[in-house]
């Protein structure tokens, strides 16, 4: 086999991996959403009303989990900060805004953004809690292979970490 020959089929075998790695990195969270895509779409069909009432039923049942859906992520955050971190922890994650990417996992790249109401960029105030901000987030979340950002206010780049 000639070297030329060796660097294509290398090249094919990888572009199959690669493709095989995007394939699979939906089938987690995908699968729930196309189901709940459907079953609206079924309820709709049928005029609504009598498929709605058990799913309002199912949800009743799971009480806070309902709620913690409910919650936005920055909420998400901030309500396990309050439970689990540290007083600077908290203070410092007081100032998050909205939190952006945290939902979806797939652990091959994840990246999430953390908004705060600090301002001046990455020489003003915000640059020490955004490195408390991304510990944190680091706490709640874990991926294989995940950043997370954290913005000021005028979206500038305050400091990043892994989770």
């Amino acid at each position: 086999m000639g070297m030329k020959t060796k660097i294509a089929l290398g090249a094919v075998v990888g572009i199959a991996v690669i493709g095989a790695l995007s394939a699979n990195a939906g089938d987690g969270d995908g699968d729930a959403k196309s189901d709940n895509r459907t079953s609206a779409s079924a309820g709709e069909k049928t005029g609504g009303a009598s498929e709605a009432k058990p799913a309002e039923d199912k949800a009743d049942d799971k009480g806070e989990d309902k709620a913690e859906e409910k919650a936005s992520q920055a909420e998400q955050f901030k309500a396990f900060v309050q439970k689990n971190g540290t007083p600077k922890e908290k203070d410092a994650v007081s100032h998050v805004t909205k939190v952006q990417g945290a939902d979806e996992q797939n652990d091959i790249l994840d990246a999430a953004d953390v908004y705060t109401d600090f301002t001046g960029g990455i020489m003003g105030e915000g640059t020490g809690p955004a490195k408390l901000i991304a510990s944190s987030f680091a706490d709640w979340k874990d991926s294989e292979n995940g950043l997370v950002t954290i913005y000021d206010a005028d979206g500038e780049l305050l400091g990043n970490g892994q989770f």
